[in-house]
């Protein structure tokens, strides 16, 4: 295995991966014990973040390689139904999805944000790790609880997992072509997305019982 690959990012950073893929709000999401409150924030909180991923993701198209173009915008279109989605489940769960955006929300946006001018490894391993951890998230998660089955097994469809894969093969190439810097820059991001991604979920646990 190649210094700087994927794998080899989760392996050096396995401590914190861990505590953004097996955290309590998973478990709680398994065994029934999560508040609905603190699911109902997450989902809002979730729905907004998805609208920030799909501008940092168009971001990061036109900067692709010809390669990664088309797996990029079919991810694009993937993201785009997953907003519908969200907002059929909205509905049904009586939720309103235009509420300002929670401070971990924000941040998580302005670091996207802030990774517009980065080189291209730096985003592609930014997409390809919030992603990640959001799937291998949710197949901590699985069965899933009856009250929270629904969304878990949504998020750990094989047609997702395989756009997964596909994200990891692109920054797996594209950091094995990389200089030393980019690199270390993209290093640097992955760990600040999984930082983030785990206090995401902090963020709704903030909720429980309220």
């Amino acid at each position: 295995m190649k210094d700087g690959r994927t794998q080899d990012l989760i392996d050096r950073h396995r401590e914190a991966w861990q505590s953004a893929t097996k955290h309590p709000f998973l478990d709680g999401a398994r065994e029934g014990s999560l508040s609905q409150n603190a699911f109902e924030t997450w989902l809002v909180q979730d729905y907004l973040f998805v609208t920030d991923g799909l501008a940092f993701q168009s971001h990061i198209v036109a900067r692709a390689p010809r390669r990664d173009q088309g797996l990029l915008i079919n991810g694009l279109a993937a993201l785009e139904a997953e907003l519908g989605w969200f907002e059929d489940q909205a509905g049904r769960w009586d939720l309103k999805l235009d509420a300002p955006r929670h401070s971990t929300t924000e941040a998580y946006r302005d670091f996207l944000n802030s990774l517009e001018h980065d080189p291209y490894p730096a985003k592609i391993t930014a997409l390809w790790a919030l992603e990640r951890v959001y799937l291998e998230s949710w197949i901590n998660a699985t069965p899933g609880h009856l009250n929270y089955r629904e969304f878990v097994e949504h998020w750990t469809t094989p047609e997702f997992a395989g756009y997964v894969a596909g994200l990891e093969e692109a920054a797996d190439d594209t950091l094995e072509a990389a200089d030393k810097s980019e690199r270390e820059r993209a290093e640097a991001v992955f760990v600040e997305i999984i930082r983030l991604e785990r206090e995401f979920w902090e963020m709704a646990l903030g909720e429980e019982g309220e």
